[in-house]
Order: C-alpha cells, then structure tokens, then sequence
C-alpha cells in the first residue's frame, strides 16, 4: 500500500505535496487585513464521490471550486484505486493548489475532497485535509465541523501511543477510526460516532468505499446527490450542479451512508435527542444557490430582507447592499418597502485573491482595497445599508465612515441576523464573546458606536419565519447563548490541541 503523502521528502510533507508548494501559494490565507470582514470567519467543506467510470478528482475539484466560499486557507483531494490511496493537500484557494498535472496523478475509482478554514489547531500545512493514516484502517478523512470533547479524546489516544501529525480535531477522528479493531471501515465509523461529542459532517475513503456520516444534531450541512449511476456526497447542494448531478436529499443527523459498487447503503447509527442544525447557514454560510431544510437559500435570505423591513421601516431614499452577502435581504427590504435599490458600494472581488502583502501606503486606505463607495450613487441620499451580520464592527464603521465621505446624507444600518453575543463552539471561527461589538451594548449604543444614523437587527422570530423553520430544530448559540449540546462549556478553544506541545509534522511527542 502506497500512500504519497507518506513519502516523507521533508519533516511531515510529500513528493507531492512539494509539488504543489512550488505553485505560486507564499500563505496560509489572503492578506487578512485586505480579506478581513465582520461576518464570522469561514468554516469547511467536504466532498466525496464514488464514480469508477468518471474522473473522480476532477469532478472532486470542481466541487471544492463551489465550495470554496466555506474556506478559503487549504484544500486537498484523496483519490483511492482499491489499492492505493493517493492525496494531494496544501495550502491556499483551489485554484492554486491544483492544476492539470496534479489532477492527472491521482487516479481512482473514488475520492474525497476539502476544503478548510481552521476552527481548531492552527492554518499551518500539518492541518490540511484530506488527513491519511494508515494504522489498522488505510483511510483519507475530510471533516466539517468542531469536536467539544477534542482535548479529552486526544488524550485518550495519547494514552494508547497513538500519534499525531496535526493539532486539528479532524486527526483525532481520523486516529480512532483508523485504530479501530472493527473488521470494516462502516463498522469502525459505527463504533467512533458515539464517541464524539459537537459537530462532523464528514467524509471517508478507503480502498473499498466512501463513508459519510453526520452528527447526531446534525449541526453542519452534508447532503447526497446522484451522478449518473452512481452517488456523491458534499456539504452543500450547490456543489453538484457544477458537476452536473442531482440533489437526492441531505443525510440525516446520526446517519451513516456509504458508496461502494453496490450503491448506497444507509444506516442510523446514533440518532440524536434533538435536532439543532445551525440556523446560521440559512444566514451567512452557505451559497444562495444551496437548498437547506428544503428552502432555497437565496430565497430565505430575501425573506428575512422583507421581514426586516416590516419590523423595522425608516425614511430613506436608496437601498444599498454591503456585497456579496448582503444582496439577498437588501433585495426584500427594496422590495418590501419600495425605495429603490442601487450599487452604493461596488465590491473587488478579487482582492482575497491576492497573497501580495500590499505595503505601508496601501494598507493605510485599509477597506477601500475591497470596496469602493460611489459619490455619484449616496451623495445626498438617505440611505439603508444592509448586511447579514456584525460581529466586530471594524468593518461596518469604516464602510459607513466612507459612505459619509461620499456624501450620504444619513445612514440607517439594517442587518438580517439577530446581534451575535456568543461564540460558536460548533465550527464557527468567531470572536471571543468580548470582542464582539453587541456583548454588553445595546442596539442604541451599537449604532452609536458605529456612526450610524439608525440602526436595527432581524429579530430571531423573524429568522425562523423566514426559514420556515422551528427553534427546536435549529441551533441560535451565537445570539441567544443557548447552546443545544451538552458539555459545551468543556470545549477548550481553537488553540487547545496546540497547546499540547504536539510536534508538527512530526510524532506527536510532546515537545
């Protein structure tokens, strides 16, 4: 059994791997003064398909390139033959880590893809995925979403002289499953669910199958699509219409489905008490064009525009979005209200692209390298500006800072998320509790410290209503501080597993 990313050129790294730290990728992430915003950070996206007749990894590459939105600091691809399982991961957008050569060199029947940005360990190269080992189990593991019992489990492991290579919690799903005794890779993942307390949309390859399985809550997104005869796996729909397959349904919380020459097989491992999948998704993450809970999301996100609106009208002359997630509902509140909608700010879409660090001078106009206000559009004009959610308000301010500049006569802030005040513990990048702009404040001093004009939040029954969702179905930690599982207040932050002193890339001895 051969593995290319065991073929160690250097302390934990590839022949392949090398290969594709020679493409022009100098980063772990796009300059993040340029790239910052106040919307939470990314989390991940994974993929899986089992396709002998097709080219998996090219397929696979098209799907993270939809996903790319969910994480924008690492990707990689496994592709498994029956035989051998080959990876490619490294650092950077998926445009940059593969090209043409890379995709012709991992051949397979079947393959498993992610992309990431980190919600725990660092965004070093240690961390990407696809994560392989090969301990009783050959596998590459692909994983969204955050473990609350992490530090507690590695411990586990540390104690049975496993190893790792990592400081993600991604590895220690992978550690158990590969070290199970189970006679199959379907009955290792049925013996591992249990043991893992928080969020794992998360798929699997192995020289016979691909695995998906989804945590009890059924917390992050993992839905199932037909290409062909055959099936695929990925966190959102929107990633198979690029590939050209089809939206069967999504994986239901506590199930476990597999891929092999035989089809689908399914089975319901550990169903859950309750379901709390994250309402965030609806608002922020995941594309307009993605179907979650049988909504389409572009549509729920107008919605929440016009419930906006209806909870919280003002005299205004222009609608204008903070793009690109901020269209969707700024598009109900025009429509809502009748006050016309135009570009006010024009967004590049390009600079998150870029890993050129932009210099002193540069760096001194900060936001303007991302948007640009337009005096022709706000001069004189009352405005209602719109976004999907706050979380720091440095940017918000800056951007209402400009829109002033420009000439707006009044700026009235309208956002389709309730005040985020607790951190998410779910696979969410936030801000501690303390550095968000609402903890503590009320709506008042909020605007206020803003600079805005006025100021007014989506209420949390009006992000259901416009869902067509249940609060009992749905995890609102982030507002509301009710988180759905217990022992969250166990979980030990993203840099807990770092902490450890493992060595990357190497052991995993203590240092």
């Amino acid at each position: 059994m051969i593995d290319k990313q065991r073929k160690s050129r250097g302390p934990g790294r590839s022949a392949v791997a090398d290969a594709a730290a020679a493409s022009p990728v100098t980063s772990d992430r796009p300059n993040d003064a340029i790239a910052e915003r106040d919307g939470p950070r990314d989390e991940c996206g994974v993929f899986g398909i089992y396709a002998p007749e097709l080219d998996v990894s090219r397929l696979a590459y098209f799907a993270l390139y939809a996903l790319q939105h969910r994480g924008q600091e690492s990707a990689g691809i496994a592709a498994s033959d029956g035989t051998h399982i080959i990876t490619l991961r490294d650092t950077g957008l998926v445009s940059q880590v593969f090209d043409e050569d890379k995709l012709r060199g991992l051949t397979g029947d079947m393959a498993v893809g992610h992309v990431r940005y980190s919600t725990t360990g660092s965004s070093g190269w240690e961390n990407t995925q696809p994560i392989y080992r090969a301990d009783n189990h050959m596998i590459a593991l692909a994983h969204n979403g955050n473990l609350i019992n992490a530090v507690e489990l590695h411990a586990e492991l540390r104690e049975q002289n496993v190893n790792f290579r990592s400081t993600s919690d991604s590895e220690i799903i992978a550690a158990l499953v590969s070290n199970s005794q189970a006679a199959t890779l379907q009955e290792a993942v049925a013996e591992v669910m249990p043991k893992l307390k928080g969020a794992f949309s998360t798929v699997i390859v192995n020289k016979e199958a691909v695995v998906g399985f989804r945590d009890p809550a059924g917390l992050r997104p993992l839905a199932l699509g037909q290409i062909g005869e055959r099936y695929c796996l990925a966190s959102e729909s929107s990633a198979f219409d690029i590939i050209g397959a089809s939206f069967l349904r999504e994986v239901e919380p506590g199930e476990m489905i597999t891929l092999t020459e035989r089809g689908i097989e399914t089975a319901m491992v550990c169903p859950g008490e309750r379901r709390a999948f994250c309402v965030f998704e609806h608002i922020y993450f995941a594309r307009p064009d993605t179907k979650l809970e049988g909504q389409l999301v572009q549509q729920s996100r107008r919605r929440m525009g016009e419930i906006l609106w209806r909870e919280a009208p003002v005299d205004a002359d222009i609608v204008v979005a903070v793009p690109d997630s901020g269209n969707p509902a700024a598009k109900g509140v025009s429509r809502a209200s009748g006050i016309p909608m135009d570009d006010g700010l024009i967004k590049n879409r390009y600079v998150q692209r870029t890993f050129i660090q932009p210099g002193q001078e540069l760096r001194k106009l900060g936001l303007r390298m991302k948007f640009t206000p337009l005096p022709e559009i706000v001069e004189g004009q009352r405005l209602i500006v719109v976004d999907d959610s706050i979380v720091r308000g440095n940017t918000t301010m800056q951007i209402i800072g400009m829109l002033r500049e420009a000439g707006a006569k009044e700026v009235h802030l309208r956002i389709s998320a309730p005040p985020i005040r607790h951190t998410c513990h779910y696979g969410i990048d936030m801000s501690s509790n303390e550095q968000m702009i609402a903890h503590g404040r009320t709506v008042d001093e909020i605007a206020k410290e803003l600079g805005a004009d006025s100021l007014a939040y989506i209420s949390l029954e009006g992000v259901y209503e416009a869902i067509r969702g249940e609060r009992g179905a749905h995890c609102d930690a982030c507002f509301t501080g009710d988180y759905p599982l217990a022992d969250t207040d166990r979980a030990q932050g993203k840099f807990a597993l770092e902490e450890l002193a493992v060595v990357p890339g190497g052991s995993g001895a203590p240092a």
